[in-house]
């Protein structure tokens, strides 16, 4: 029967340690079935042995299968897919058997683990690497893609600002007594500072000319 709409599905964790190339499959129909089943579990991987475990407490009416996988990648990908599975009118229930692990056993699958956390590692930091060279501002390649990907208007924002930087350079440099604002009335105002900072200095250089000479002479 399929699963029910309002029975949330069950999440669980798995180790390393608790993963294996050995599956126990109980709630099997009492229906002399372990071909059918052992070709349902091969289509996610080669097969080295699949039998019945007849001193295994079950149900009644049903039985205890013994699974166990080449490859425990194998073994991951089956359980993940048919555990809670309907067979012949039956709900599967697929776990894993580390316990029939030799030490060879876990050394392999432990290797295993080890080349493939390596492996993504890698793949992660040649993935940025890429990301980084791509984006890179140094890059004659990324520039020309952001500038292709840019609307004509910031395109054209940019040559003018670009332009004015190269050709308006005496900006950085202008007297003070250009009149280089662009409105009239900031010119005015500036105009009109600059007149009374005149009158302020020459007042207070006619005052320091009177000062000095108004000094006694030493004897």
């Amino acid at each position: 029967m399929p699963r029910g709409r309002d029975k949330p599905a069950t999440v669980r964790v798995y180790t390393v340690c608790d993963e294996s190339k050995y599956l126990i499959v109980r709630n099997v129909p009492s229906l002399g079935c372990g071909d059918e089943l052992g070709t349902l579990f091969s289509s996610y991987g080669p097969l080295e042995e699949c039998k019945a475990m007849d001193a295994e407490d079950c149900e009644e009416y049903t039985d205890v299968f013994f699974i166990k996988f080449s490859q425990v990648s194998n073994a991951r990908f089956a359980k993940r897919k048919l555990d809670e599975s309907v067979f012949l009118g039956n709900r599967l229930q697929v776990s894993y058997a580390p316990q029939f692990e030799s030490i060879l056993d876990t050394k392999e699958k432990l290797e295993v683990r080890r080349k493939e956390v390596l492996g993504r590692i890698r793949s992660s930091v040649g993935s940025r690497s890429e990301r980084l060279t791509q984006y890179s501002p140094g890059q004659g390649s990324s520039s020309g893609n952001l500038h292709h990907h840019m609307s004509p208007n910031k395109r054209e924002y940019t040559k003018t600002l670009h332009a004015s930087h190269i050709e308006d350079v005496r900006f950085s440099h202008v007297s003070s007594n250009k009149d280089y604002f662009p409105s009239e009335s900031m010119i005015a105002t500036v105009n009109l500072v600059r007149q009374k900072l005149d009158k302020i200095q020459s007042g207070s250089d006619g005052s320091n000319a009177v000062a000095a000479s108004k000094k006694p002479k030493g004897r």
